[in-house]
């Protein structure tokens, strides 16, 4: 009696599976063959790469303050401002000087404006030449590193710089370089030193709120 009734439940078994594999898919079958209850400690552990990764993302920095009066009273950066200005002034004026004589003495026929470009871009380039040297012999930089640094000085202030020596230059002289003539000494300073002012205030407003010299 006992294999008998055996018997006949190893004969249902194949029929009750062949049963549910007619209403239910194979794939299906699977699925719930190798299912799982997630357990409660799956279930409520927080997320780890995302969250953290966002938290470790450093906030955008803060709008900066708007320039007051007191932002102008540095004297530290002040000095600092006016050294930077002076070695730019010295660069630019032997290049644009130099340029402006060449000019007059074999191309006296070149317009004014021709010869004052000519001379703005040859002032340009004496001050990253000078600031290269300087750079590499007395800073100790790489020749290419120095180079660089020069090309990353700010050309708005050589060029307000340029623009400022070429306008009165060419007001108090007419262009015309005499070296035996007192007067075009004269000019050449005043020139100078208005190059030096019209330079000043962007080169300390650029070291002030961003920490970078024109050199």
């Amino acid at each position: 009696m006992l294999s008998l009734k055996l018997s006949s439940a190893a004969v249902a078994s194949p029929a009750r599976t062949a049963w549910r594999s007619q209403l239910l898919p194979r794939s299906t079958l699977v699925a719930i063959a190798h299912w799982r209850v997630p357990s409660r400690q799956a279930t409520s552990s927080p997320p780890s790469t995302c969250c953290h990764s966002k938290s470790s993302i450093t906030a955008p920095p803060s709008p900066r303050a708007p320039i007051t009066r007191d932002f102008f009273r540095d004297r530290n950066v002040w000095h600092r401002a006016s050294s930077n200005t002076l070695r730019c002034l010295v660069g630019c004026t032997a290049g644009d000087f130099s340029a402006m004589f060449y000019i007059q003495s074999h191309y006296p026929a070149l317009p004014p404006s021709v010869t004052m470009a000519i001379s703005m871009a040859a002032g340009i380039t004496t001050s990253v030449v000078l600031e290269t040297a300087v750079m590499r012999l007395y800073e100790g930089m790489a020749l290419g590193k120095s180079f660089n640094t020069a090309l990353g000085m700010s050309m708005i202030s050589m060029l307000v710089m340029e623009a400022a020596e070429n306008v009165v230059d060419w007001h108090l002289t007419g262009g015309v370089v005499a070296f035996a003539d007192p007067w075009f000494w004269a000019a050449g300073a005043t020139a100078m030193g208005a190059g030096y002012v019209a330079a000043l205030p962007w080169n300390y407003y650029r070291l002030k709120r961003f920490g970078k010299s024109c050199h």
